[in-house]
């Protein structure tokens, strides 16, 4: 099959190969973004060695796994090791016993599953890799895992042995509108680009479920087939996604829950509040766990102070899912068809629209032709206007111009009328006064199909189309 997009990461794969010194590699995201198959594809399944380890399964079954893939790559009865330790001296043995020259590409995957609790993994990786792997210089150690969270803090940010030990980081992120369009047009499936915008909308750009489209069916039809109908692949997508990653999951459901009842974010202390869960470290570690897998995104309103930090939650799939499947689940497989146009759908679209523009900042910034300019990217919400203003996207940049950035998604072309135009004069006349801002304050229009030409769009300086979203930055 062939690798849809992800050339950066190819070409970090390309520079671990070609180094001249050993190499531990840690690749980690969400659960579903296509990491395993990124490094199975890439290495064409041509491994030294090669396991992925065994979900929710004690240490005995966890090395009894290990134990199989070493005979399977290797041309010794290893014994079934009671340690990790033993186990990790196998792999040495079988890795020193390789006959290739070139690099010896060993792919641990899912490797938060191996380290069962007391089981010693950890101090056996790291034995493995200071003792033996660290002074061979044809050894790429290849980790994977979904639980973001544990790669971070067991690897990444150890510090015991392991502290430093990872040669080179990768966060596979999900796919971008552009990608999407590549995956699509890949697998034969026709869309227009609403069409792939919509899709964007509900699943994000998750490789795994947009691999689940029939051609054969329309937009609204396989939106209904995957998360409506009982038998549909999403429909309980939900639970298994949060049980999968989190150890102990029931608080980020509920932090999740709370945020999705609030889509522009909350406080800290909102979240206490809606999530009814105690103040502490335990919350604290739940936020930042959520952050680090991507559910979710931690900003500050712009001129305001750490206390006013605000969480949002930026996983599509899951605010789908809050939102329609998990209300509407037994509603029939044609709730998502029937649906179409009606005032819950209009009001999603919109707010689900400006999730898609906040995860394409840089293709933004592209069309406003400031990629090379440093900038800080923002919201705002007015504290004393009376009508109230708020802004959910705002770019101040280092050339003293702030767009104040307005999303708005339409099945043609926008069109600002009176009520509006005075709408928009308030909002910026607000932020002006409140913020008490020096810098030039543009008014930028991002929209689906541009903004109508008409008495009062004149007061927009600049536009940004659906379009440009999907540009490869």
């Amino acid at each position: 099959m062939k690798i849809v997009g992800r050339e950066k990461e190819q070409a970090i794969l390309r520079q671990q190969v070609e180094s001249e010194k050993p190499e531990f590699v840690a690749v980690y995201g969400r659960r579903r973004v296509g990491k395993t198959f990124l490094v199975k594809e890439y290495f064409s399944n041509s491994f030294t060695f090669y396991l992925t380890g065994l979900a929710n399964a004690d240490t005995q079954k966890q090395l009894l796994n290990f134990n199989a893939s070493l005979k399977q790559y290797g041309k010794f009865d290893y014994p079934i090791a009671d340690t990790w330790l033993e186990t990790f001296r196998q792999l040495a043995h079988l890795l020193q016993h390789a006959s290739q020259k070139s690099k010896k590409v060993v792919f641990l995957d899912e490797l938060p599953w191996m380290d069962t609790p007391r089981s010693g993994f950890i101090s056996a990786l790291e034995h493995f890799w200071n003792s033996w792997a660290s002074s061979r210089p044809d050894v790429l150690l290849i980790v994977c895992g979904s639980a973001t969270s544990w790669m971070i803090n067991k690897l990444i940010k150890n510090h015991g042995g392991l502290h430093n030990r990872v040669t080179r980081q990768m966060y596979i992120e999900p796919f971008t509108l552009g990608e999407c369009e590549e995956f699509y047009a890949h697998n034969r499936i026709v869309m227009n680009r609403q069409q792939v915008v919509e899709s964007y909308m509900i699943l994000g750009g998750i490789p795994y479920y947009l691999s689940l489209m029939d051609k054969s069916l329309s937009l609204a039809q396989n939106i209904d087939e995957l998360c409506f109908a009982r038998t549909g692949t999403l429909w309980d997508e939900f639970s298994n996604l949060y049980a999968s990653l989190f150890r102990y999951s029931e608080h980020h459901i509920k932090v999740v829950e709370a945020l999705g009842k609030k889509v522009k974010g909350l406080t800290r202390e909102e979240i206490i509040a809606g999530a009814k869960l105690p103040d502490g470290g335990t919350l604290s570690k739940t936020l930042e766990e959520l952050e680090q897998c991507g559910f979710i995104r931690k900003y500050r309103s712009f001129d305001k102070k750490s206390k006013y930090t605000l969480y949002q939650l930026v996983d599509f799939y899951t605010l789908f899912y809050l939102n329609f499947i998990r209300r509407h689940r037994n509603s029939g497989k044609s709730f998502w068809t029937s649906l179409g146009g009606r005032a819950r759908q209009v009001v999603w679209s919109g707010y689900a629209f400006e999730m898609v523009c906040l995860s394409h900042v840089e293709q933004i910034k592209h069309k406003l032709g400031i990629s090379g300019v440093l900038t800080n990217v923002a919201s705002w919400r007015s504290s004393g206007s009376t009508p109230g203003a708020q802004v959910d996207l705002l770019i101040e940049r280092n050339d003293q111009i702030i767009n104040l950035c307005e999303v708005k998604y339409a099945n043609t072309e926008f069109s600002i009328d009176r009520k509006y135009d005075e709408i928009l004069r308030n909002k910026r006349e607000a932020f002006v006064r409140e913020t008490k801002t020096r810098k030039t304050v543009h008014l930028t229009m991002i929209t689906t199909y541009g903004v109508k030409r008409n008495e009062y769009s004149g007061l927009v300086q600049s536009e940004v189309k659906m379009d440009d979203l999907f540009n490869k930055i």
